[in-house]
């Protein structure tokens, strides 16, 4: 049909079927910010106003909008628009940036009505849109504070500890952000996945050839993978086909690929695909896959074994023997899915004879070495360009579509694109890992820890992933950060023909942590003593000894108890007034702490900063650090500033690319405020030493950036460096400083003895709920977080990091719970809405640790680990109900209350 509507203020006349969905034809007519990401109307990501109302442009039919107003983030009126835009850059309201164009175009409705909202009128009006990474409290405070700009870039030597306000943050609220499936040219060919149906099957094809002349499409296989059919994050492990071979081992699996043009592939029912399958029998749990009887999913993995943990200090066993107070228990939880908003996506195309992909990703360079080893390429001819992500959390650390998609354009010679539906996504990717956990901590008669002894099992499904790093991870964390000389923890990661379980946000430390913070409960309630008291008076301290045996520096997790102390007397006071008016309703307090080791364990993991004047005179920093939203772009240019002297929006960035960036390592631990934090101050910190030099001036005076020169002034000394006089190195760069840090761990020993981190992080959080004792469900009314950054680089971005990770802890906790195969999208699957979010306050400790840049810890991981336990034990001081399996679904929470008596 011919469609005529408006969009924005321009008239439209389009050629278009008339059942296509709205938000196709808005992308086809370059409105890239309406984004998609379910195609179901769960997530609200390509929310546009029809006729000034919200309406999913996913569900509705182009043909709908006809004699219409149609306005997208792009195509809307500007001066309401410019006022919202400066206020989410001003309250750090976009982090990854997916759902921001959705989240304001829902908000520019409100504001029409309501210039004024109130925090209610605004939960109603955003709770069609879902945002996984901010936990909605900057989002509302942005809408609710229309007027507020973002502060102006702070002097030279200043930016670190300011509110800086994100330097990509831009491209994020005015709907330019390139997003995986937002590059490539339209006519570039599509790619589609052939998937098991089933959870364990062998496979054969039969005339492929047939089919895919019959369709016009061309048809890949395993067959034709020129390399090592073989990937993994721990190369000694690598055990995850590209695509299957004779076997799937989980449902989703991919066997083959469709690729064609555009208008073939996209409507292309592939359920003739010429596949038999012959179902096998499967598992898909710990307890089932770890044992002999259970299908064996790797030879040389005995029972199904991927590998085991321990850390062992003292003699646990006596010490508990000998305890005057002893609590034990038995916990389990479940898969957890990331529900990035974005689902994976990515183009390839080859320029000259290098691959060149661009695809969301968290490890440009591990994805570079991984497809490379796939496709048969060496390393330098592959290129890794990483889109925006719209979220990550772990789970795009593996790869996805890259040596798809890789293949694809290799064999067809053209530009390929592959975009994963919701339920592809949901199906493929990796999950938290399920854990079935026991533990026994003991403590003498005046409540001091004396022993612990802790095992974990944990589901790592049909592929290893980032299952060492959790079986590794685990055991070092389990004690939380408190003084246990007597210790035995052991953990194991079990296949099983479920999702793989990968990297997400703690690796395995916020299931342990739930296990110890509930023991913690028992024994203070045992002693008769404060929740609080009790986790203050084991709490590690400057000079203490882990369990690994590693000494502390600085830990600073008695200032984060003592800040919660006022709020959590008062939380106590509201809890006993509220319950003693009786009724249904029952008010409960809980607290937990937590630690977490920054980096990777016990290994290696370098990052590299460049930075470079050119000889125009611009000051260039080449930043490796993939920002899925936590603000990697931000942060590390702040410190390379300071190290510098300079102004931070004196440089240029170039951001990660694995043929302009050196390699800055993965976004996943904590690790990129602390690692590359380190390498861009001895970057900037070095090529401040060599303008000096050329200046012949003191280590005080101040450089800056003018006309093309380098200006550097000391007193009434001004001198002047023209770079154009100099002669560029290869990289294109008259003066240059490259610098790497690798923190100095060390590798454990068979007891788990040794140094896994240089640095860890603290927090500890404090839940106020409210429990249904006749429904069993459970609202949480406020959360109180400090949390020890060491040196706050950036106050806004931090307190974001914090809501995030509380608002995926309340997942952990109360809702979250993925079914393979039953919950592979976000009806079924629920994350915690606007609606869902309690009230948060925020308390930033500064206690610098010595090894961090300028003294800085990170923060992005910790500040999930202590909310689930938190919740968990407010829940139990309100009803009395312990829970040993999360998320406490109301069931759960009702039968634990009967339980409890």
């Amino acid at each position: 049909m011919k469609l005529r509507f408006t969009l924005g203020a321009r008239r439209q006349e389009v050629e278009v079927a008339p059942g296509r969905r709205l938000s196709e034809l808005l992308r086809d007519l370059g409105q890239t910010s309406v984004k998609v990401g379910c195609d179901a109307g769960d997530c609200g990501a390509c929310t546009v106003l029809v006729d000034g109302a919200q309406s999913c442009a996913c569900l509705m039919p182009a043909a709908q909008v006809e004699g219409r107003v149609v306005e997208t983030l792009q195509a809307t009126e500007d001066e309401l628009r410019a006022r919202l835009q400066a206020s989410f850059l001003a309250h750090g309201a976009a982090q990854c940036g997916i759902c921001t164009p959705g989240v304001m175009m829902a908000a520019l409705e409100l504001l029409r009505e309501r210039p004024t909202p109130s925090g209610d009128e605004i939960d109603a009006a955003l709770a069609g849109v879902l945002c996984r990474c901010t936990g909605y409290a900057k989002i509302k405070s942005a809408i609710g504070d229309l007027g507020a700009v973002p502060v102006p870039a702070p002097e030279a030597g200043h930016a670190v500890g300011a509110p800086v306000a994100r330097l990509d943050g831009a491209r994020k609220v005015d709907g330019t952000e390139l997003f995986g499936a937002d590059v490539g040219p339209a006519e570039a060919l599509l790619v589609r996945a052939i998937r098991s149906p089933h959870f364990h099957a062998r496979f054969h094809f039969s005339d492929i050839a047939a089919w895919a002349e019959a369709h016009g499409v061309t048809v890949l296989t395993a067959a034709d993978i020129p390399g090592e059919n073989r990937f993994g994050v721990i190369p000694p492990l690598a055990d995850q086909p590209a695509l299957a071979e004779e076997c799937a081992r989980h449902l989703g699996e991919a066997v083959a690929l469709v690729v064609g043009g555009f208008e073939v592939v996209e409507p292309l029912d592939l359920d003739d695909f010429p596949v038999t399958w012959e179902v096998l029998e499967h598992s898909l749990t710990e307890e089932a896959g770890g044992t002999g009887a259970a299908p064996q999913l790797h030879e040389h993995r005995l029972d199904n074994t991927l590998i085991r943990g321990r850390v062992a200090s003292g003699d646990a066993e006596t010490a508990l023997d000998a305890a005057a107070h002893l609590a034990e228990g038995a916990f389990q939880t479940s898969y957890v899915e990331h529900a990035y908003i974005e689902p994976e996506a990515g183009l390839a195309y080859l320029d000259g004879n290098t691959l060149v992909i661009e695809a969301c990703t968290q490890a440009p360079v591990m994805d570079q070495e991984d497809t490379a080893r796939v496709l048969g390429l060496p390393m330098n001819r592959v290129r890794i360009i990483p889109t925006a992500a719209g979220g990550g959390f772990g789970a795009k650390l593996d790869l996805s579509v890259q040596p798809l998609i890789g293949l694809a354009a290799l064999a067809t010679g053209e530009p390929c694109r592959m975009v994963f539906t919701r339920r592809e996504s949901m199906a493929a990717s990796t999950k938290r890992h399920p854990g079935t956990m026991r533990a026994r901590i003991g403590a003498d008669a005046e409540g001091r820890i004396t022993g612990m002894a802790f095992h974990g099992d944990f589901n790592t499904g049909a592929y290893a992933s980032w299952g060492p790093t959790v079986a590794t991870r685990v055991p070092v964390h389990a004690s939380g950060p408190y003084l246990t000389p007597n210790y035995l923890a052991t953990s194991r990661a079990i296949h099983t023909n479920g999702p793989t379980a990968g990297a997400f946000r703690g690796f395995g430390v916020p299931q342990a942590a739930i296990v110890q913070e509930s023991l913690y409960d028992d024994l203070a309630a045992s002693l008769d003593m404060d929740r609080l008291a009790f986790r203050r008076l084991n709490a590690l301290r400057d000079g203490d000894r882990t369990p690994c045996g590693q000494v502390l520096a600085t830990v600073g997790l008695v200032e984060c108890l003592d800040a919660l102390a006022p709020h959590w007397e008062a939380a106590l006071e509201r809890a006993e007034a509220q319950n003693a008016e009786g009724g249904v309703i029952r008010r409960g307090v809980g607290i937990a702490s937590c630690w977490y080791g920054c980096g990777n364990t016990a290994l290696p993991n370098p990052s590299t900063i460049r930075i470079g004047v050119t000889a125009s005179g611009t000051l260039r920093l080449h930043q490796g650090a993939t920002d899925i939203g936590q603000g990697a772009n931000t942060v590390i240019a702040q410190i390379a500033a300071d190290a510098l002297g300079v102004p931070v929006d004196a440089f240029e960035l170039v951001g990660p690319d694995t043929a302009l960036t050196p390699d800055c390592g993965k976004t996943s631990a904590s690790r990129q405020t602390f690692i590359t934090g380190r390498a861009a101050e001895a970057a900037g910190k070095a090529l401040r030493d060599v303008i000096l030099r050329q200046s012949n001036l003191g280590g005080a005076a101040r450089i800056s950036f003018e006309g093309g020169r380098i200006v550097v002034r000391d007193g009434e000394t001004t001198r002047e460096i023209d770079p154009g006089a100099m002669a560029p190195d290869e990289n294109g760069y008259v003066l240059t400083a490259e610098e790497s840090y690798d923190p100095p761990t060390t590798m454990l020993d068979e007891d788990g003895q040794g140094t896994p981190y240089v640095l860890y992080g603290y927090g500890a959080q404090l839940a106020e709920v409210d429990v249904d004792m006749a429904l069993g469900t459970v609202k949480v009314r406020r959360m109180v977080a400090a949390h020890d950054l060491g040196r706050v680089i950036n106050p806004v971005l931090a307190e974001g990091q914090i809501e995030g990770g509380i608002a995926q802890g309340l997942g952990l906790a109360l809702m979250e719970e993925f079914i393979p195969g039953r919950t592979e999208n976000l009806h079924d699957y629920l994350i915690p809405t606007i609606g869902d979010m309690p009230e948060i306050t925020s308390i930033l400790i500064e206690k610098p640790d010595p090894e961090g840049p300028m003294g800085a810890r990170g923060l992005g991981e910790h500040v999930l680990i202590p909310t689930a336990p938190a919740i968990l034990n407010a829940i139990r001081h309100a009803s009395g109900a312990r829970i040993t399996r999360v998320p406490a679904l109301p069931h759960r929470v009702l039968a634990a209350i009967r339980e409890a008596g």
